[in-house]
């Protein structure tokens, strides 16, 4: 996911994401990280067994598919909170509702709310206005400050990361065949990981892409 030699778009992303992690914990200005996943639903097509003192709980490898999902997962690296929630679809409309549900509730006494995402064509201004009327789409838009991910630069989101870590302490070796099921499993998982208030000590500056990605910076001719 490293892009090709001397892109200037990808360090101008970049170096502002990197810069916004940098930053001091704002109240009134959290820094907030989102990405999405989508996610296949699995029913089992066999009980499960129930575990007992003398053995694990059997499950049948056999499953079928029932539909899919998309996690929508919201990670506000200073605090340590993350929100996960599942819809079943990824669009624009899903991804406005997310992000207002967020602005109405968690951040509703903040002025300003810097969100960290990539740029695909859901994640715009453009999408509160087809979720909502104009003037509550044009009052969430004032109150986001958009600092999005370079292309082939999805490592710089730190809620990509706590993806990676939902996936893998909830969902390996499972098979979840309801989006109900789904929706109350990674609520379970936030929660949880909220509990223990696992902040995000971002250690990559700047300084660290000018040196170690120097490759990827376009090369200034003089004279």
């Amino acid at each position: 996911m490293i892009p090709p030699k001397q892109d200037a778009e990808f360090v101008a992303h970049m170096e502002d994401v990197l810069e916004t992690y940098a930053t001091a914990y704002a109240p009134q200005q959290p820094v907030l990280c989102m990405d999405e996943q989508p996610v296949p639903l699995l029913r089992e097509t066999k009980v499960p067994i129930p575990a007992t003192k003398q053995h694990a709980q059997h499950v049948d490898y056999e499953y079928e598919r029932n539909g899919t999902a998309s996690i929508f997962m919201f990670a506000e690296p200073l605090s340590g909170f993350r929100q996960a929630t599942a819809r079943p679809r990824r669009t624009k409309v899903d991804w406005a509702i997310e992000v207002a549900q967020l602005l109405d509730t968690r951040y509703a006494a903040c002025e300003q709310v810097t969100l960290v995402c990539d740029n695909p064509n859901t994640h715009t201004k453009g999408a509160f206005y087809e979720a909502f009327t104009p003037d509550l789409a044009r009052g969430y838009v004032k109150r986001i400050d958009f600092r999005y991910t370079p292309k082939h630069g999805s490592w710089l989101n730190v809620a990509e990361c706590e993806l990676s870590c939902l996936t893998s302490q909830c969902m390996t070796g499972r098979h979840i065949g309801e989006l109900a099921l789904l929706q109350s499993e990674i609520k379970i998982w936030a929660d949880k990981t909220n509990a223990k208030q696992r902040g995000v000590d971002w250690q990559f500056k700047i300084t660290d892409a000018r040196s170690k990605l120097k490759r990827l910076y376009p090369i200034i001719k003089t004279g």
